[in-house]
């Protein structure tokens, strides 16, 4: 186990207990010990993200990418970083980030669901919707979608 884990375990189970006012303190001061941890830096990321701070979070976002995290940290950090994009007005390279998710994580629909929301900001709301009926019609198994899936499809498929 590496050195840093016990305590960024500590740290994040901290947050997840209800004491976060201190946690991204005690996030930074890790970032500052350990400045090439990608995990630290997703969880700095999130922390800042989650307490409202989108353009604090960006940086730790884009290098817990760079850096290189477990598949599913890394798929969630890519969500993290495209949200975090959209929320600071720039749904182009949110959507860039989402495709190529896409393309590591081919079997995540919830990439699809985020990109429909990066596009619809675009103004591209044809394939928004598109994207988003497909996602719907793919993974849900409410009976009345999937009675109607065959004119869902139809239909996203004129858009």
């Amino acid at each position: 186990m590496s050195d840093w884990k016990p305590e960024l375990d500590a740290i994040v189970g901290a947050r997840h207990s209800g004491r976060a006012d201190h946690v991204p303190d005690l996030l930074r001061k890790m970032d500052a010990r350990f400045p090439n941890v990608a995990e630290i830096n997703y969880q700095l990321a999130w922390t800042l993200d989650t307490a409202g701070k989108p353009a604090d979070a960006l940086p730790h976002y884009e290098k817990a990418v760079a850096l290189g995290l477990e598949p599913n940290e890394h798929a969630n950090a890519l969500i993290g970083l495209a949200t975090t994009l959209r929320t600071l007005g720039k749904p182009a390279r949110a959507a860039d980030v989402l495709r190529s998710g896409q393309l590591q994580f081919p079997d995540n629909r919830e990439f699809d669901v985020f990109l429909s929301l990066a596009l619809h900001d675009l103004g591209d709301h044809a394939e928004a919707l598109r994207l988003a009926l497909l996602a719907l019609c793919d993974t849900s198994e409410d009976p009345g979608l999937t009675a109607h899936q065959r004119a869902i499809r139809y239909a996203a498929g004129r858009l």
